[in-house]
């Protein structure tokens, strides 16, 4: 089936939410990808940062997280589309201009179906290569563990450059995990074949961390040996961390720092988090977002992803944040953070 066929056979099965493709494209040379430098890899093609306006950083659109791993997730498409459209008309009329999705491979990830939505709701998203290695290594395929970390990086970039499963539509970053404590074998290859993606992709790679320091200090490490500068690797889930001196030493390298649990409960300590990345210089080295969940597996409750705009912004302001701040935080620094670019 060649490339034109495949596409056809894609857009036809949308309706019963199937991809075509090959479970691994044969390597291939690359060239690096020059047009995309600079660029944002949204599901419908590259957008430049400066189109996107406020950005969040870490959500799930859809996910089947809890559930049995699955290369292609079965959802009812008639209620996914109905609940989770008027969810994103909902952030973009508030003035989102952009959603990461961090719903990886085997835990939900559809970009067909991330496509659709992005047509229908008019709102950038962005879908994501790379395996997901946290909850012991749940969604970890089987042939990670026997393949080389070059195996394993080919197979991301495969998807870099002729979308998932060959459906053309590309990711515009990396997103793995790692379970806490040392980093295990399987999350050290994961880390180090997320660096040699980002050497020839410039995707940047967002890391599943929460409070393992010792992940995040390692992480870091194998990024250094591959030759990738800190700046193309965020620290997921870091609100959880208790050691705010290892926060701001990341940020010091040029780690990206995520606080990515806004919620009703939160609001104050997210405040917080942010007030002492400021008091340290490091604003320009935060993103914000919710790790919000719009159609998680039946009897999981949805978790939503507009209090940044609605609370945290007024929030901030009430806090004593210019709108100058706002913007670094809600705008520049995640256009910085996801823009293609390969940093060494």
């Amino acid at each position: 089936m060649n490339r034109r066929e495949l596409l056809k056979r894609s857009a036809a099965l949308m309706g019963a939410g199937l991809w075509g493709g090959s479970e691994l494209i044969s390597p291939k040379s690359r060239e690096p990808d020059r047009a995309a430098e600079g660029q944002i890899m949204t599901v419908t093609g590259p957008v430049a940062p400066e189109d996107l306006g406020p950005i969040l950083p870490h959500e799930h659109v859809i996910s089947r997280f809890g559930e049995p791993p699955a290369r292609r997730p079965d959802y009812d498409l008639s209620a996914l589309f109905d609940t989770v459209v008027p969810i994103l008309e909902r952030v973009k009329a508030l003035g989102c201009g952009a959603i990461m999705d961090c719903s990886a491979a085997y835990l939900g990830r559809d970009p067909l179906i991330m496509r659709r939505l992005a047509e229908m709701s008019g709102l950038h998203l962005v879908t994501n290569t790379g395996y997901y290695g946290a909850v012991d290594d749940r969604y970890v395929p089987d042939h990670a563990y026997d393949e080389t970390v070059d195996q394993l990086a080919d197979r991301w970039l495969t998807e870099w450059s002729d979308g998932v499963d060959g459906t053309g539509i590309r990711p515009g970053f990396i997103k793995t995990a790692v379970d806490g404590g040392s980093l295990s074998d399987i999350d050290r290859k994961l880390v180090r074949a997320a660096a040699r993606t980002h050497t020839e992709s410039g995707l940047t790679i967002a890391v599943h961390t929460s409070g393992n320091v010792t992940g995040a200090r390692e992480q870091l490490a194998v990024l250094e040996e591959e030759g990738v500068h800190p700046s193309a690797w965020i620290w997921v889930h870091a609100q959880n961390v208790d050691a705010p001196d290892a926060l701001a030493d990341a940020a010091e390298r040029g780690a990206w720092i995520e606080f990515d649990g806004i919620g009703p409960d939160t609001i104050d300590r997210h405040v917080e988090l942010v007030q002492a990345m400021k008091q340290r210089g490091h604003l320009g080295r935060v993103l914000l977002s919710h790790d919000g969940s719009s159609f998680p597996p039946e009897g999981s409750e949805p978790r939503p992803y507009d209090l940044l705009f609605t609370t945290f912004i007024p929030a901030l302001k009430e806090a004593g944040f210019s709108g100058a701040e706002v913007r670094t935080l809600t705008v520049d620094n995640p256009r910085r953070a996801f823009t293609v670019r390969i940093r060494n």
